[in-house]
């Protein structure tokens, strides 16, 4: 298999623009956006307790 090249990600953009309209794409990447942070975030929190000791002191 091949990568993914530049023509094909325009194409794929080009589909997504064509298919949720100029108005929701910002909507999306927001959410999308909050979600990555809230993902970083619970994986912060969530590393073993000897290692937040360690960052502790």
């Amino acid at each position: 298999m091949s990568s993914i090249g530049v023509t094909e990600i325009l194409v794929i953009l080009a589909i997504v623009l064509l298919l949720f309209g100029g108005k929701k794409i910002p909507e999306l990447m927001k959410g999308l956006g909050s979600g990555i942070k809230e993902f970083k975030n619970a994986a912060k929190d969530s590393q073993p307790a000897d290692k937040k000791e360690e960052e502790t002191k």
